[in-house]
């Protein structure tokens, strides 16, 4: 019993490391795409600001002004939008893999405690049928309720991501309507 619990823990530590390379591999390639996003859009701000400044430097009278005026303004909130859905794909996207990784360490895990009282049992003194039987009621409702736990999590997670884009699409319907009217 001693030797198969030692085996347990062994294996147990390698899961956990390997779900910790797993989890560390994640957030690098994040962080990358977040950098990588950040950059173009700071490129994008750059050359818009240029081209903005180029534009401004021929305007010859008022009505001229106002109407790149509102050009302006609705090119910016096109480019505010389209930084903010990329961002938000991303977070969604890591959301999604942390999601995987959690999932599948939970399986494991209950896999692993699954056998791991099946193991118990058996080498269980006799008379202890009471005790045991109790532990596992205790372990399949813990693993039930995580369950249900997880199966809530996903529908908010899908409630949160419809409204989100729901309002994207809201936002940028009404965002080119309102710049025209300013002008």
């Amino acid at each position: 019993m001693y030797n198969n619990a030692t085996e347990q823990f062994a294996e147990l530590n390698k899961a956990n490391v390997a779900q910790t390379s797993k989890l560390a591999a994640i957030a690098m390639g994040n962080a990358e795409k977040l950098m990588k996003l950040n950059l173009n859009a700071a490129r994008s701000v750059f050359a818009q600001g240029m081209e903005n400044a180029q534009a401004v430097a021929t305007v010859k009278d008022v009505q001229e002004l106002f109407a790149l005026r509102a050009k302006l303004a609705e090119s910016g909130v096109q480019s505010a939008l389209a930084y903010s859905r990329n961002l938000y794909e991303l977070a969604s996207e890591a959301q999604a893999e942390y999601a995987a990784i959690s999932e599948e360490t939970w399986a494991a895990y209950t896999h692993g405690m699954a056998s791991w009282v099946e193991n118990a049992t058996k080498s269980a003194p006799a008379g202890s049928d009471v005790a045991v039987n109790a532990f596992k009621s205790t372990v399949a409702a813990t693993t039930a309720a995580f369950d249900q736990f997880q199966k809530a999590t996903k529908q908010v997670v899908n409630l949160a991501d419809a409204s989100v884009r729901a309002a994207a699409a809201s936002a940028a319907k009404a965002a080119p309507g309102k710049a025209r009217k300013a002008a």
